[in-house]
């Protein structure tokens, strides 16, 4: 009896840590608070071990302070899991794709965007190649600057760039004439964010965020891989002016980087003034990202 004594204190201890680093992750501060919001979803992994061991162990104290952290978890991602308000109605399908700037095969992956017979199409890392061709043949409304680039059916007007301060154009803004109104549309890519360098990724996130909150527009749309995964701190500087489609919409926590095992979702459709209707996560071919796609009811 004397070896198992301490199993419960330990269970104990540890479901004490997670639970503290699921509730309090906005205290960390810096590079480590970062990190820490962008893997918050994983931290919740050793919860099921907790918790079956302190069964398998009948541990009761132990096993009772597991599930605290099991409530966290659920409170802050279970939501994610319900079924959703997908609807098949729509007036404005959207998809948003981080090219890859080593792709060794655009032209498969664009071909797997127009699959989703989207409305827009938005790139980031975006190059001229032989594959624009095939986009501009489908699709008759295009604005390009710099690496990011939105196709359209319809027509896109007052192109313009959005200086996020990274030295060359990584975000664009346009008004596209929807048959149920107008919308405007915001591409961006904003800069890089690494474990102790996101100095950038800040920046262009607050020019952005000054940009969208100064646009009067009634419908607005974001779309575009922000290196912000959706439990950052940063990205609260956009949320709640917008709101992100994958959880109104979509089923799931909607991971797109890495494509081949996706364990964040730096890639976002963000949206004020029109409805969501349903909001998913493609895997394509080529790039280190998977794609997200969104459909809007734009009213009238």
């Amino acid at each position: 009896m004397s070896g198992t004594r301490p199993r419960g204190p330990v269970i104990a201890l540890l479901s004490l840590v997670v639970a503290v680093l699921l509730a309090g992750h906005r205290a960390v501060p810096g590079a480590a608070g970062t990190l820490l919001d962008t893997a918050l979803p994983w931290v919740g992994l050793p919860i099921p071990l907790l918790l079956a061991f302190g069964l398998y162990r009948r541990a009761w104290t132990g096993l009772t302070l597991a599930l605290v952290p099991a409530v966290i978890w659920a409170f802050l991602f279970g939501g994610a899991f319900l079924p959703g308000t997908a609807s098949a109605r729509h007036d404005l399908r959207v998809v948003s794709q981080n090219l890859y700037a080593d792709n060794k095969d655009p032209r498969a992956t664009v071909e797997r965007l127009i699959g989703t017979r989207a409305d827009l199409i938005a790139i980031q890392e975006f190059r001229d190649g032989p594959f624009t061709k095939r986009l501009d043949a489908l699709y008759p409304f295009s604005a390009r600057r710099g690496t990011v680039a939105l196709w359209g059916r319809f027509p896109l007007r007052d192109s313009q760039v959005v200086d996020l301060g990274l030295g060359w154009p990584r975000a664009l803004r346009v008004r596209a004439e929807t048959p149920r109104g107008d919308v405007t549309v915001y591409v961006a890519h904003a800069g890089s964010a690494r474990p102790g360098a996101t100095h950038k990724r800040d920046v262009s996130v607050d020019r952005l965020s000054a940009a969208i909150r100064a646009d009067g527009s009634k419908r607005l749309v974001l779309l575009g891989d922000l290196n912000t995964a959706t439990t950052d701190r940063e990205l609260g500087r956009l949320v709640p002016m917008l709101r992100e489609a994958q959880l109104t919409a979509g089923t799931g926590l909607g991971f797109t980087w890495p494509s081949s095992f996706p364990l964040a979702r730096p890639d976002h459709v963000l949206y004020r003034g029109v409805k969501a209707e349903a909001a998913a996560v493609l895997h394509t071919p080529g790039s280190d990202h998977r794609a997200v796609r969104a459909d809007f009811s734009v009213g009238p």
